[in-house]
């Protein structure tokens, strides 16, 4: 029987897909493997987004490479954005790839996986705007999955790949997103995260109209999972309705990830950003007055074309003003094929990496501030069990995304098995994480 390794890179909505390649392979009959150094295919799935995650996901490529030269590994199947992206460079400037699936082609990956343990080159470039951006797959999270409600993405960005290699924006339908809610919900998951490039425009394609709160409530109907959350949410397209929703539905989560990128007007223009810094703000005001105990999230990006101290220290500034509870960011780099990557004014690196340090200890001063406004607070956490080594439990609150925000560790008289809700009361924090301990109800 061939055994199978994976590496999955990039986002969630790339994890989504390894997810379903992983079910497909398991259901061919493939031996999946967490050990790349008994899987005789290891397939990587890449992220293009940024040049960073160009340069991990080939880094990832030639370290999975390194296993054929002990005879172990007969083949290597590079599939996602970086593939969809060069994929007439992948195999001819990468020998060490045997065989390519670009994101139109996940059903394909069982006879890339063959193809490539035969010592057969493999490709395919499926349509990927008619592919299924659902099925059934292999969690491989714990007590929470993603759901993908939409593909590609029709904001066009002035820095942004996106669109070039995931297409333009497409909705799954209500009834293909709940049908795939039910499962997860058969499999005892917890917290549900509604995911696409622009999940606020869901339903503009199919319905005509913004349709995001009527599929919460639909979810909500015929599933019993407790925790629904909202990622990447534009700000221009977050409706009234809902707002609304989030405020009166219990098992909508009181968090919204809103990318605003900058606050600048003028660099809001050059990226070709739908919505100005008067609407950025009258948003974040509008949540945090009709939704009081909200948590938001942004991302923001340094050093775009043009960008001057001005505008950087009107972001820090903003960022001062707004107290997100969660941020993250990353410095601007020049994607080939996107608009900002010939404009003129390009930012030295340096200066790049040095706007990005100067705002992250800023929002590291917000978030020790908010840290130590939750002492005292009972937060209900979804517990992801014990560490025996550190002798404690760690686990999320309804401010936590997985992945990318911060930890509430507790302390318990029991041990707490993952997937469990426990009352916790805030007595310390550290950076981004809460510290608690357990209290009965």
């Amino acid at each position: 029987m061939l055994k199978v390794g994976f590496i999955s890179l990039g986002c969630s909505k790339n994890l989504m897909d390894t997810e379903v390649m992983l079910r497909k392979l398991h259901d061919a009959g493939f031996e999946l493997t967490p050990d790349e150094s008994e899987a005789d295919v290891i397939v990587v799935n890449t992220c293009g987004f940024i040049e960073s995650a160009k340069r991990e996901s080939i880094s990832a490529i030639l370290d999975a490479a390194s296993h054929k030269e002990d005879g172990t590994l007969r083949g290597i199947v590079a599939t996602g954005c970086l593939v969809e992206r060069y994929r007439d460079e992948i195999m001819q400037d990468m020998p060490e790839v045997d065989a390519v699936c670009g994101v139109g082609s996940v059903d394909d990956i069982v006879e890339a996986v063959r193809s490539a343990a035969d010592g057969k080159r493999f490709s395919s470039f499926k349509d990927k705007e008619s592919s299924p951006m659902g099925g059934e797959r292999i969690l491989t999270t714990e007590n929470y999955a993603y759901l993908k409600v939409g593909e590609g993405c029709d904001n066009r960005c002035t820095y942004c790949a996106i669109p070039l290699i995931r297409g333009h924006f497409r909705s799954r339908t209500i009834e293909d997103i709940v049908a795939e809610a039910k499962e997860l919900d058969a499999m005892g998951v917890k917290e549900l995260d509604l995911i696409a490039q622009d999940t606020t425009r869901y339903g503009t394609d199919i319905y005509g109209e913004y349709s995001l709160a009527r599929l919460v409530r639909e979810i909500c109907k015929n599933t019993s999972i407790p925790w629904i959350r909202l990622l990447y949410c534009y700000p221009d397209k977050i409706t009234d309705e809902l707002i609304d929703e989030m405020r009166d539905n219990p098992r909508l989560l009181s968090y919204m990830d809103i990318p605003i990128q900058h606050i600048s007007d003028p660099v809001l223009r050059r990226m070709n950003r739908h919505g100005d810094s008067r609407l950025i703000r009258d948003v974040i005001k509008k949540l945090r007055a009709r939704v009081p105990d909200i948590v938001l999230r942004t991302t923001a990006m340094v050093g775009f074309p043009g960008e001057t101290e001005r505008d950087f220290e009107e972001l820090c500034e903003f960022v001062k003003e707004a107290k997100f509870e969660r941020f993250g960011a990353f410095t601007y780099s020049p994607e080939e094929g996107t608009a900002a990557a010939s404009m003129p004014d390009q930012i030295d690196e340096q200066v790049k990496q040095d706007r990005y340090d100067i705002l992250m200890r800023t929002q590291l001063t917000v978030a020790e501030e908010h840290g130590e406004s939750m002492h005292g607070k009972v937060l209900t956490v979804l517990s992801d069990g014990y560490d025996a080594a550190a002798e404690i439990h760690s686990g999320r609150s309804y401010g936590d995304a997985p992945d990318v925000d911060g930890r509430v560790f507790f302390r318990s008289k029991e041990k707490i098995p993952a997937g469990e809700f426990v009352r916790v009361k805030i007595t310390d924090s550290l950076d981004y994480d809460l510290i608690g301990e357990v209290i009965s109800d």
